[in-house]
């Protein structure tokens, strides 16, 4: 099979773009269905965050596999594949009549989203020059906060409609047909391109990878229910000798010129370990936000789904406005200046929040948060646009590839262990408070606001180094 250089067109571009909002969807789809589940499937407050962070974790762990895979068997098969692997684990997903399927079947759905998405960006990279590269890149970059808006809004809407007394339910059926639609004109319109020379892929490195997420994973999301046995303690000591087995691999497989799943000498990098930092304080505290005040309003104020879902309308909005703008403030201010901004912007956002449940308690609305909430989006977005050029910025070209699946894996691992770490401590403040909630969210906003104030420290004390131009060529020649 032959590289094509065949632009995708306005057709292909929308087809990809679509594939890119079906993993983006049910990231945030699933916030606003938790409460029908919960009754639906008498499920606990764990097997909800397990629901969320399943999916999250095995995105991560099959995204470096599934970019090694497109690249040496063909983008356009690869996101086809994965489209259908996505499509039939949603439909499992709908009809699942236990918890346990439900779980497999999130895990299942994962593992395709990971065949989706690394195939749209390198398709778009390869296939475009120019201005037209620039604008589908813009488009990649803001479909986040369209899908997000998407997710919340028609996942509410769904779930409350009840359509065929399906509930919950239809929030997975509706995957079904886009995926359909997609499958139908993706071999036509969507080129097909592939490396010229294939690479091995790291099944050690990927295993090391799973077991060290599932050791973190389980024990967060169990302990805090099961009194930390000690078999939840063990899997949390075994990821020290398991990083170190890791690492041990990967140093032995550079040396042999062979490309592990993530390279220890691009772990030296500055850029890369900030980025590391901004993944574990930043995304982490993103996706557990989501999870907890889904719980809050649905469970805690009584909200019906589709009014949950409407609460975080001027979120998504906010982040899809700040995210089109994001590059050229980076390109004029500095991306250390902008995270700065991004981050004081968030802070204030959820200092907003906390004070809008202080003063309201159970009486807060889905009108009354959207200030906080709107700072918030905005914030965000302009930390996801510095947390990309941050980690690249010492990258050399040849290193391009390793360096994006290193941080996108650690970015999709942190949104995945976020619902399971951040809401164990939720489950803590609930029981704390005898299960008052919103003295409870105001406590986790406290935690999200304090990890927040230390990136901003943080990146305040280097913010010089962030600032220093690339220094690809003395890395390329360093390596």
């Amino acid at each position: 099979m032959s590289t094509s250089t065949v632009s995708p067109g306005r057709i292909g571009l929308l087809l990809l773009l679509t594939g890119q909002m079906l993993p983006l969807i049910d990231t945030s789809i699933t916030n606003v269905a938790l409460d029908s589940i919960t009754q639906s499937l008498q499920a606990t407050t764990t097997q909800l965050e397990l629901i969320v962070a399943l999916y999250g974790v095995t995105f991560a762990v099959c995204l470096a596999l599934g970019s090694k895979l497109g690249d040496n068997y063909g983008r356009r098969r690869l996101f086809m594949t994965g489209v259908v692997l996505f499509g039939i684990a949603s439909l499992l997903c709908g009809m699942a009549n236990s918890i346990h399927m439900l779980l497999a079947a999130r895990v299942l759905q994962g593992a395709g989203a990971a065949l989706i998405v690394p195939q749209i960006l390198a398709t778009l990279h390869v296939t475009l020059k120019g201005p037209a590269h620039a604008r589908a890149i813009s488009l990649y970059g803001g479909i986040g906060g369209i899908a997000f808006i998407v997710g919340q809004m028609g996942g509410g809407w769904l779930v409350s409609a009840d359509i065929a007394g399906l509930g919950w339910r239809n929030a997975f059926f509706i995957n079904v047909p886009i995926c359909l639609l997609v499958l139908m004109f993706s071999q036509r319109y969507v080129p097909e391109t592939t490396r010229e020379t294939r690479t091995r892929i790291d099944w050690l490195g990927t295993s090391s990878l799973a077991a060290i997420l599932c050791c973190l994973l389980f024990p967060m999301a169990l302990g805090p229910e099961t009194g930390w046995p000690w078999q939840t303690q063990l899997a949390l000591v075994a990821i020290l000798p398991l990083g170190w087995w890791m690492r041990s691999n990967a140093l032995r497989q550079e040396q042999t010129g062979q490309h592990p799943l993530l390279p220890p000498r691009l772990l030296k990098l500055s850029s890369i370990r900030f980025g590391v930092l901004i993944a574990l304080l930043f995304f982490s505290a993103w996706s557990g936000f989501m999870f907890c005040m889904a719980l809050t309003l649905q469970a805690g104020l009584g909200m019906a789904p589709w009014e949950s879902g409407n609460s975080f309308i001027a979120l998504g909005a906010a982040y899809f406005i700040s995210a089109c703008y994001a590059p050229r403030l980076i390109a004029r201010y500095s991306t250390g200046r902008i995270l700065l901004t991004g981050l004081i912007i968030q802070i204030a956002g959820l200092m907003g929040l906390m004070m809008t449940f202080w003063y309201s308690g159970m009486h807060t609305s889905a009108i009354s948060l959207v200030p906080a909430t709107a700072f918030i989006g905005y914030g965000q977005a302009l930390i996801v646009n510095s947390f990309y050029r941050i980690g690249m910025r010492d990258i050399a070209t040849h290193d391009a590839g390793a360096g994006t699946t290193i941080l996108s894996t650690l970015q999709q691992a942190t949104l995945g262990l976020g619902p399971a770490v951040l809401g164990a401590l939720f489950l803590h403040l609930q029981q704390h408070y005898h299960g008052d909630y919103t003295r409870s969210v105001i406590g986790f906003l406290a935690v999200e606001a304090t990890m927040m104030t230390v990136l901003l420290l943080t990146t305040f004390l280097f913010r010089r180094t962030l600032n220093i131009n690339p220094v690809c060529a003395s890395i390329t020649a360093k390596s």
